[in-house]
């Protein structure tokens, strides 16, 4: 048992994964909660597409301003500042009135982001590259547990116990990684000489992101990925109510179609043995057609409801990869201006599908959603393509020695 805890209690891959394990239930047990909310509030899905729109975007100005706050809170400031945000939000959301569901969602947005951006840091200050192909399917993987786990008891909290209850128990989750994170003492950014060539402006650095391709495509392809969950933790619920399935039937399905994140360890060892390229691919498709199928039977529910688990569970193929894209690219003396760009990519997926899908749902019913989400996912496999065929691949460990030989020659 101590050799188990031992790796726990100090910065480690362990510890980190614990952390973003906190995260991600603190989330998902309201990701299905408020969606029914916002539904129940204003009675319109196409209003609460432009509610999540104008809350994404106001989130996105806000996650730009992280680097200057890292600089002048450091990181762990930066995290507890973000951790409050949380906490402020759970307690605008438990209120449950308009007037303090639009401020709670931008406040929620800021919060994810600047704790994001702040564990992803200390990642990279702490964990080898070499380690990234192994460490990021792991943290998908006990992700899972949250998106599993969350959306259903979140739904069954908050319609058979108590309102207020999930919003109590996700600012206690917060409240936890925080303190977590204060006891295994962190160390400060690993000092570099050129870190401050990027400096804090974020036209700059926004620029610089963009103009190295390989930045640039991670990115994107982590946009589409986030924009497909965003809809399928968004829409699902609503999906549920206005089909007749129920409330705690959205939850359900959204739990179910969250167990493929458990395959996501598996998936990370195929891209290690054959590059992640076609994985990536792959999991495009599927998740293309699966959801495809979505919008067209929606007049049989139940058929519906098992199509939006089998494309969660072809999505999760596509976690296989994780952040691995962008973490094997950045460099070192832009790790922390890089990684705020890199993780608007969240209030990116946030911003643009709900924008999308308020204009469709003016002329369209529910099924353009999915419809629309799965021609986004074909597209991301044209992009998908320029991924070089062998990243990713892990070299036999023959192979390395033999490098290191050739290397002494």
């Amino acid at each position: 048992m101590r050799r188990f805890l031992e790796p726990l209690v100090r910065p480690s891959a362990a510890a980190f994964l614990l952390m973003f394990t906190l995260d991600t239930m603190a989330r998902a047990i309201l990701v299905t909660v408020i969606p029914l909310q916002a539904y129940a509030l204003l009675a319109d899905v196409q209003k609460v597409s432009v509610l999540y729109f104008a809350a994404s975007a106001a989130g996105l100005c806000g996650g730009l301003t992280v680097p200057w706050l890292v600089q002048k809170l450091h990181r762990r400031g930066t995290l507890a500042l973000g951790t409050g945000c949380l906490a402020l939000s759970v307690l605008l959301f438990s209120l449950e009135r308009f007037w303090a569901l639009a401020p709670g969602l931008v406040l929620q947005m800021f919060g994810g982001a600047a704790i994001t951006i702040c564990l992803n840091l200390f990642v990279l200050d702490n964990i080898p590259k070499s380690a990234l192909t192994r460490f990021e399917p792991r943290r998908m993987f006990l992700a899972g547990i949250g998106w599993i786990a969350g959306p259903v008891l979140g739904v069954y909290l908050a319609t058979r116990v108590a309102p207020w209850l999930p919003f109590l128990l996700s600012g206690g989750i917060s409240f936890l990684l925080l303190t977590y994170l204060q006891l295994i003492g962190v160390p400060r950014a690993l000092a570099n000489g050129n870190a401050a060539r990027a400096g804090a402006n974020p036209t700059r650095f926004v620029r610089r992101f963009f103009a190295q391709p390989r930045l640039a495509l991670a990115w994107l392809l982590s946009v589409g990925r986030a924009a497909w969950w965003n809809m399928f933790y968004i829409y699902t619920p609503i999906f549920a109510v206005t089909t007749g399935l129920g409330e705690e039937a959205g939850g359900v399905i959204s739990s179910i179609g969250s167990v493929g994140l458990f395959t996501v360890t598996f998936w990370g060892w195929v891209g290690r043995r054959n590059g992640i390229r076609w994985l990536l691919i792959l999991g495009y498709v599927a998740t293309a057609v699966a959801t495809a199928l979505v919008g067209i039977t929606m007049a049989w529910p139940i058929l519906s409801a098992a199509l939006l688990v089998v494309a969660a569970f072809a999505a999760s193929i596509t976690d296989g990869a994780g952040n691995v894209p962008f973490l094997r690219a950045v460099h070192v003396y832009e790790r922390t201006e890089m990684t705020s760009v890199y993780s608007t990519y969240r209030e990116t997926a946030r911003l643009a599908m709900p924008a999308t899908n308020s204009v469709l749902l003016l002329v369209f019913p529910l099924s353009a959603v999915f419809i629309a989400s799965a021609a986004m996912m074909f597209a991301l496999t044209q992009f998908a393509r320029y991924i070089p065929h062998r990243f990713g691949r892990e070299r036999p460990p023959a192979d390395q020695a033999a490098g290191a030989d050739s290397s002494h020659k």
